[in-house]
């Protein structure tokens, strides 16, 4: 059995930043993942994705983003438990709560930070017949290394910030590139909208909206996508077909710990983002409020915001002393 100050449920980039200022703190932390190592979405999906709007780094790759946050708090010592679930909560006094995993693992903590991401995710996947025959034959759901691409004809559909930001970074690499969108308009960043107008402009991707894939063929590999566009039936010869619809979101087993929850995201109080149920707290993409953005940068107000509120309900008698680094540096704060 492990005893903390807060577990922290994910070990995405906000769970992470959490340890931080939950050192500066002096609370411990212990994180709890379902998969296999740190990051959340950004080891997992898009490790070689640039991210563009972190402070300071006018480009990161999501994958260098985990690694320096992991250098960050490595100070503090977080514990971690990985390739575990959390599956169920019990308050076994008036400030202390058992979590345990669906492995046994029971670890005990007067505060929750549940900082879980979207939660248990999956791709959304186009309605194709036959598509799962070519999952990791040529169709992919996410780009883990964009090595994988080069020198391929590739298409990509979605029209959404995923689709546009790797459009535009596999032109670099691709052979050719189609992206297909079922409209005129996109969801995407008006910034990354406009990249992409321009590499079709200058002949370097084809684009088609009011379009849909709606078969694929191919023998051991995929061969061919087939696009409908205009009323008509269109083939397409690619190596990779990448569709691109973002991820269906699962709460899993935090659905039912007794919290407030929203369409699949838990409410929250934007003073300290605390739930409903005292102690536990919910931060970046798992909750909801008023005029929420779901931004690693958002994420990480949310934890800073969510330890001061956690140190005053684990030392409800203690002054809270909050030390600013520029002066004391990590090493006069630290444990």
């Amino acid at each position: 059995m492990h005893k903390t100050d807060i577990i922290i449920v994910g070990a995405g980039p906000c769970g992470l930043f959490t340890v931080f200022e939950a050192g500066l703190l002096k609370l411990k932390c212990h994180l709890v993942d379902a998969l296999p190592q740190p990051g959340g979405q950004l080891t997992e999906i898009y490790p070689k994705k640039p991210i563009y709007d972190i402070p300071g780094f006018p480009s990161i790759l999501a994958g260098d983003l985990v690694t320096n946050l992991m250098e960050q708090i490595a100070p503090f010592k977080p514990e971690f438990t990985l390739g575990e679930r959390a599956e169920t909560i019990e308050k076994i006094d008036d400030k202390m709560y058992q979590l345990t995993t669906n492995r046994g693992t029971i670890i005990q903590a007067p505060v929750i930070a549940i900082a879980g991401g979207l939660g248990c995710f999956e791709p959304r996947k186009p309605p194709i017949e036959g598509l799962d025959k070519f999952e990791d034959h040529g169709v992919e759901y996410m780009v883990k290394d964009p090595e994988q691409f080069r020198d391929k004809d590739l298409l990509i559909a979605g029209g959404g910030d995923s689709a546009l930001d790797w459009t535009i970074e596999l032109s670099n690499i691709a052979k050719s590139i189609t992206l297909v969108h079922r409209r005129t308009s996109f969801r995407g960043a008006l910034d990354s909208v406009e990249k992409v107008m321009d590499l079709h402009k200058a002949g370097k991707i084809e684009l088609l909206t009011e379009a849909q894939a709606v078969d694929v063929k191919g023998g051991d590999h995929l061969e061919e996508v087939i696009v409908k566009k205009d009323g008509g039936l269109h083939s397409r010869k690619v190596d990779y077909f990448i569709p691109l619809f973002g991820l269906s979101p699962k709460l899993g087993p935090i659905a039912d710990w007794g919290l407030n929850i929203n369409r699949s995201a838990i409410e929250v109080d934007t003073l300290d983002y605390s739930t409903n149920v005292p102690g536990i707290y919910a931060i970046g993409d798992v909750n909801t409020y008023e005029g929420k953005l779901k931004l690693i940068l958002c994420g990480f107000h949310e934890g800073t915001l969510m330890v001061q509120s956690a140190f005053k309900y684990i030392y409800p008698d203690q002054k809270l002393s909050f030390k600013y680094t520029t002066v004391t540096g990590i090493a006069g704060i630290e444990n």
